[in-house]
């Protein structure tokens, strides 16, 4: 199981950029490999278009103005315009189509963590904040965008400009050209340096923001109950810590960010005045003409330009590299229920159910869950499962859906282990429904069809009432269109179980499940709810969980389970007439109701 961790708490990350992660950002670029190429290109020519600039100059200056030769004057301006032409025609299609590849290689990014998000089990979400999660979707995707936007390929074009700018640089005058690198160690010595703070602070910031997104879902969540006990107070107070140390690790990081840009500034500055005084002095056995001097500063922006981006990018990869991290990080949490690779389509089942000596265990080495439950069902018996809070009722359930393995025995359907086949043909002739009913944002009909997606109309209807969903929906502003806010908040609680009900319902499983299922619905509406459940339930094996005990009294089978085991077995007259668990929870509230009552 993953490592706990709340808004509170940092999440660890590494120390080093690391390069797998870089290289893994390349397999998402290879669809695009021919855009990219044809960008490359495109970049690779600005590139030279802006090299050739400055040596056109030095032509101007030596060759032409000297001799008065206005014709080739005219022949250098009119080239000239040509070029600044294509370079602005070009940087329009490099911008579009950077823009275009970045934005196409996050939406995949996006693409494959939601749709990996949605396979892992059910202990990655219990250990960690939906905030963290989120974050990891959303902010620290977007933060990819400018690096793969535009980073990428003009780096590539930077490179080049560098590499050929230098080879220029030594033809002309292979002295200056030297002169011109005499700061270039020290550029190094200071981008080596200001990364390892860089990436540091950027580990900080991203824990910061992961804890202040974390804390914001919590408190949006748990709304109410803050404005029940009237805690609007202390809730601020904590938001503010949050955002505060948010605030102060972002401007720690601006802080070091901008230390590498001036001082990349100062270098290129110094290295253009000590051309100018070389060049002038006549140093170092350096014999330049005008030309060749002012050819040489142009150059020397060219040199040092790219080499400024260069620096500005690796800035930005250290920044990317710890959401980079996080990204991954998700992408390779490893589910923990997958299909075996002999796995097969688990044909239309009868409903025979059979725990074989099962044992479970949250960890490898933890305690037993659940400990040599033996429960046999036959096709078409209705199960309920009774005991006290903890004692394993609904990690039975659980593992009859496969959203967690047994650790010993076996949990079969019709004589299939569960483990053995494909969980889209398992949980396809499954119902499931619990005591917190999730409600999508949309109309009620929507959310009843989201159990079958081609069922009509008529069949959403016909499901509404077998479950008395129908009245209610009816009276609602717009019936069955009636737009329901996100997780149905403008429903009642019982209102929002009868949708779910009829939810299940629809979609005609072979094997229901019901877990406290009409925990919140009134009596009245519950007389009516098992009415209408009633001829639905023939034919069904079906497993319910339920404290109101009258909800159970009709079951074939009632199983009391305590401490991970099944310590009592009947029906609910043999249960009484044994006078054990079952009939002491029975009398007990019996007991409470009489006292309620007065």
């Amino acid at each position: 199981m993953a490592q706990r961790n709340t808004y509170r708490e940092d999440e660890e990350l590494e120390e080093q950029i690391n390069l797998r992660d870089l290289r893994r950002v390349a397999v998402y670029l290879k669809p695009y490999r021919k855009r990219i190429t044809a960008i490359v290109a495109v970049v690779v020519s600005m590139s030279c278009i802006a090299v050739s600039v400055p040596y056109l100059t030095k032509i101007v200056i030596d060759d032409v103005l000297p001799h008065k030769n206005y014709a080739l004057l005219g022949w250098i301006a009119l080239i000239m315009l040509v070029l600044i032409m294509l370079y602005e025609v070009a940087l329009r299609y490099r911008t579009y189509e950077i823009t275009r590849v970045g934005q196409l290689v996050l939406k995949d990014m996006r693409r494959d963590l939601f749709t990996h998000i949605q396979t892992l089990p059910f202990s990655y979400f219990d250990s960690r904040p939906h905030g963290k999660i989120l974050i990891r979707v959303v902010n620290y995707v977007n933060t990819l965008s400018d690096t793969l936007s535009s980073g990428l390929i003009n780096v590539i074009s930077d490179v080049f400009t560098f590499v050929i700018t230098l080879v220029i640089m030594f033809a002309i005058d292979w002295r200056l050209a030297l002169w011109s690198l005499v700061l270039f160690p020290l550029l190094i010595v200071v981008v080596r340096v200001l990364q390892h703070f860089q990436r540091k602070a950027y580990q900080r910031l991203s824990n910061k923001q992961s804890n202040l997104n974390a804390y914001i879902h919590e408190s949006i969540a748990g709304v109410k109950t803050t404005q029940t006990f009237a805690r609007e107070r202390e809730q601020f107070a904590t938001f503010q810590e949050q955002q505060g140390q948010v605030r102060s690790a972002w401007m720690r990081a601006v802080h070091l960010q901008f230390l590498l840009w001036p001082s990349m500034e100062i270098i290129s500055v110094s290295t253009m005045a000590l051309l100018y005084y070389v060049g002038i002095m006549n140093i170092g056995g350096v014999a330049a003409t005008t030309g060749t001097l002012i050819a040489f500063i142009g150059y020397a922006n060219n040199f040092w330009n790219p080499v400024i981006n260069i620096g500005n990018f690796y800035n930005q990869l250290i920044t990317c590299s710890a959401y980079l991290e996080r990204i991954f990080e998700t992408l390779d949490v490893r589910p923990e229920i997958t299909d075996a690779p002999d796995a097969v389509e688990l044909p239309p089942v009868r409903g025979q159910v059979d725990f074989n000596d099962v044992v479970f265990r949250y960890e490898p080495d933890g305690r037993a869950i659940l400990n040599l439950v033996d429960l046999h069902v036959r096709p078409g018996q209705m199960v309920a499962l009774v005991g006290p809070t903890g004692a394993g009722k609904t990690t039975i359930i659980n593992l009859l859906s496969r959203f967690y393995d047994v650790a010993e025995g076996s949990v079969t359907i019709d004589g299939h282990d569960v483990r053995s086949v494909t969980l889209e043909s398992l949980r396809r002739q499954m119902g499931v429904m619990l005591q917190d009913t999730f409600i999508f944002s949309g109309t009620i009909r929507d959310n009843i069809r989201y159990g079958k997606l081609s069922a009509t109309d008529e069949q959403i209807e016909r499901a509404a009432k077998a479950v008395h969903a129908h009245e209610f929906i009816m009276q609602l502003s717009n019936g069955y269109d009636t737009v329901v806010e996100e997780r149905g908040s403008t429903l009642s609680m019982g209102q929002r179980q009868l949708i779910a009900f009829a939810r299940v319902l629809l979609a005609d499983p072979r094997i229901l499940i019901l877990d406290e299922a009409t925990s919140n619905i009134d009596t009245q509406t519950e007389e009516a709810l098992q009415a209408g459940l009633a001829h639905l339930l023939v034919g069904r094996t079906s497993f319910i969980i339920a404290h109101r005990l009258s909800t159970i009294e009709d079951a074939d089978m009632i199983c009391y389970v305590d401490h991970g085991q099944i310590v009592e077995q009947g029906t609910h007259s043999e249960l009484m007439a044994k006078r054990g668990a079952y009939w002491r929870l029975v009398e007990a509230q019996y007991a409470m109701i009489a006292d309620a009552l007065g």
